[in-house]
């Protein structure tokens, strides 16, 4: 009994001495089968720290000098001072306020109206690009731009798109920051933005939030194709650059204000893309732009391509030819359609002014293109002169086109001044094919099928043997473009 309680005793203490011995090893032992689950554990953190609020400031100071400050004065200003407009119904954005169910009465606060006389913009290229809104520049006298370093310069207005609310103007300098831009077709509701301005003071002025809403279709079923943010109103930022969280450049921030319950303030932006193209036309229509060849272009539409003979609707349709400019030295006309510069083939209108913009000015290329149906090519040296060309032709009697559906009559003397156009038909009244496809009174007809109408004779005529898609060239508000006509 003895022996065998003693024996119980001493394997008790060996257990024990085993266990207090062997724990450090248990311990160890643990750790180490421990240590495979921790880096999982480390991979499940891994997404918050990613998650973790952007770096804004890393982007201001980075591209903050590239904002720049703009001030206008119009014909009834004294002192450039921002002012707020009402919408026009031509307006871009009037179409979203008027969505919503009109208040049955008129007082219930103001229209909504957009800065105008001062706001922002930012440069895209270094010899002075700017881009901002055609609210802050439209019918400006003097436009002045202001750097974060103080420097001022006299801006010229390139160009005011009012249908996109882009505005292109120029600044004589060079060696100027930029900004990087983006791919607006890859913006997301629910992603961080930010939006920088430049005020007066010469210093940014910065806001942020998210993306509300992109593109949409109206009730009406039109589109409206800027995006709408939360950012909060700052009129310094009106113009201003919409950077995403990877510092680039998705669109240009408008700010919508307004006093009435029915129209809240918003904040919209225009799609870079957007204002891309615009940006594109300009530097192929300004033959002082670096590969600049002094043409408008337009995108090719299914009617248009039936009506110019293309296997598809694709490349560049030359809707006017500047004289003095490269383009015209190198014998492109209204009505050709250009689908390829250099060994580039041309899908769309925008691609063909960057191209050009991408060659060094004097640069010598060849244009391929299709006119009255049949392939061709041409050579034009981009970013040069060439002999100025006169106008000729002189307006006849007035009268109506049959199948078409337009009464028209020649330019009188005030009309050519008012237009810049020394022949055209002033289109009087509209109906048919012609009010279908969007042509309005007060339009001014040039061609019909890439041949220049200076008489209704020639109207009856080309009317006479057209085929069932007529492309007529119109010059609307000093800006042209080929309307593509269905006739029977």
């Amino acid at each position: 009994m003895f022996h065998q309680t003693f024996a119980r005793t001493l394997f008790r203490a060996a257990v024990i001495a085993v266990f207090l011995v062997g724990y450090p090893c248990l311990k160890s032992t643990a750790t180490a089968a421990g240590a495979a689950p921790l880096p999982a554990k480390e991979k499940r953190v891994s997404p918050a720290n990613a998650a973790a609020p952007v770096d804004f400031p890393t982007i201001v100071e980075r591209y903050g000098a590239a904002v720049v400050n703009i001030s206008t004065t119009a014909p009834e200003q004294q002192t450039s001072a921002p002012a707020f407009v009402a919408l026009d119904p031509g307006d871009p954005f009037f179409a979203f306020f008027k969505r919503a169910p009109q208040q049955p009465q008129e007082s219930q606060g103001n229209p909504p109206g957009a800065i105008s006389g001062a706001g922002s913009g930012f440069i895209v290229s270094s010899d002075g690009l700017i881009l901002t809104t055609a609210h802050v520049v439209d019918q400006a006298d003097e436009v002045m731009v202001r750097l974060t370093d103080r420097r001022e310069f006299k801006a010229k207005v390139l160009a005011v798109d009012a249908q996109s609310d882009v505005a292109v103007i120029q600044i004589d300098a060079t060696k100027l920051p930029t900004v990087k831009l983006g791919d607006s077709s890859r913006v997301r509701v629910g992603e961080q933005v930010l939006t920088i301005g430049s005020p007066d003071s010469f210093e940014n002025t910065v806001t942020a939030g998210i993306v509300s809403a992109t593109s949409r279709t109206l009730p009406d079923g039109s589109s409206f194709p800027f995006f709408q943010t939360d950012v909060s109103a700052n009129p310094d930022n009106s113009g201003g650059p919409l950077f995403n969280r990877a510092g680039e450049v998705i669109g240009i921030d408008v700010q919508i204000y307004a006093d009435s319950d029915s129209h809240p303030s918003l904040t919209f932006a225009i799609p870079i893309n957007l204002a891309a193209k615009v940006r594109s036309q300009v530097l192929a229509l300004h033959a002082t732009s670096p590969g600049g060849l002094g043409v408008e272009v337009q995108d090719v539409g299914p009617g248009l391509a039936v009506a110019f003979g293309l296997p598809r609707p694709a490349g560049a349709l030359v809707n006017s030819v500047a004289p003095g400019t490269p383009a015209a030295s190198s014998g492109l006309k209204p009505g050709d359609v250009v689908i390829r510069i250099g060994d580039k083939t041309i899908d769309r209108s925008a691609e063909l002014g960057e191209a050009a913009a991408a060659l060094p000015p004097g640069t010598k290329t060849t244009l391929k293109l299709i006119r009255n149906r049949r392939p061709m090519t041409i050579t034009v040296m981009v970013g040069a002169s060439a002999e100025s060309s006169s106008p000729k032709a002189r307006p006849s009697e007035s009268g109506s086109g049959d199948r078409l559906g337009l009464s028209m009559h020649p330019l009188n003397e005030d009309e050519r001044r008012a237009s810049d156009l020394a022949v055209g038909l002033m289109v009087d009244g509209v109906d048919g094919p012609a009010a279908k496809a969007g042509i309005q009174p007060g339009d001014i007809v040039l061609s019909l099928n890439d041949t220049l109408v200076e008489t209704q004779a020639d109207v009856t005529a080309l009317e006479a043997k057209a085929g069932k898609q007529v492309a007529v060239l119109i010059q609307r508000n000093h800006a042209r473009s080929f309307v593509s006509v269905e006739v029977k």
